[in-house]
């Protein structure tokens, strides 16, 4: 057993979507992206269902995976995600991907399961996490709350930008891409609260 952070990510309202296999298609490429920014030590599967899961090294890379995702995803799918702590096993390797148990997983899917739980009352809610470290659990999950609550209330173009950033680009490259100055890019960041989502992005990367 090795001790690291399974990440699942369900997509929200999956039997709905008139072209799932395309859906999966783009959420598959958006880890990529993710992935390429910030590494993981098992880069993203589908799995049954219309789930996926990593696994990271460490609690901050998931999150920073997480939040990359949210950001990147909103026009074209909805996920939930599970985080869970712990250790992590594998079985066999399978035909889609390996065939694990541990810790790790059993506290990410009771993470999953609470949010998908408490998104009945806030809409708002995308993610959790858990681990046997309750002090832990409550002070990354305090950070999760908020940073979904900021994701949920961007703008289309607020989210083009923060994700761009995200990936890597200086806000110069951001203006030029969405053809504004680097001043209007600077007046967005911080005006819808996306510069908060970066800079404690940079925080999780120390």
């Amino acid at each position: 057993m090795e001790h690291a952070v399974g990440i699942i990510a369900d997509i929200i309202g999956s039997s709905d979507m008139l072209d799932r296999p395309a859906a999966q298609r783009v959420i598959t490429e958006a880890f990529e992206q993710v992935e390429a920014v910030v590494p993981s030590i098992r880069p993203a599967w589908a799995t049954v269902g219309d789930e996926f899961q990593l696994i990271t090294a460490t609690w901050q890379d998931a999150v920073r995976i997480t939040v990359r995702m949210q950001a990147m995803l909103a026009e074209e799918a909805q996920l939930r995600f599970g985080i869970g702590a712990g250790e992590i096993n594998t079985i066999e390797e399978g035909e889609v991907g390996p065939i694990q148990d541990g810790s790790a997983w059993l506290h990410a899917r009771a993470a999953i399961e609470d949010v998908e739980q408490r998104q009945q009352h806030r809409a708002d809610i995308s993610s959790g996490f858990r681990c046997d470290d309750a002090e832990l659990a409550t002070a990354v999950n305090t950070q999760l709350v908020l940073g979904d609550h900021i994701l949920s209330r961007l703008k289309a173009r607020e989210r083009r930008l923060c994700s761009t950033l995200l990936l890597g680009a200086t806000q110069q490259q951001a203006a030029r891409k969405e053809g504004i100055s680097q001043a209007a890019v600077s007046q967005a960041l911080h005006r819808s609260g996306a510069m908060a989502l970066l800079d404690a992005d940079a925080m999780l990367a120390t």
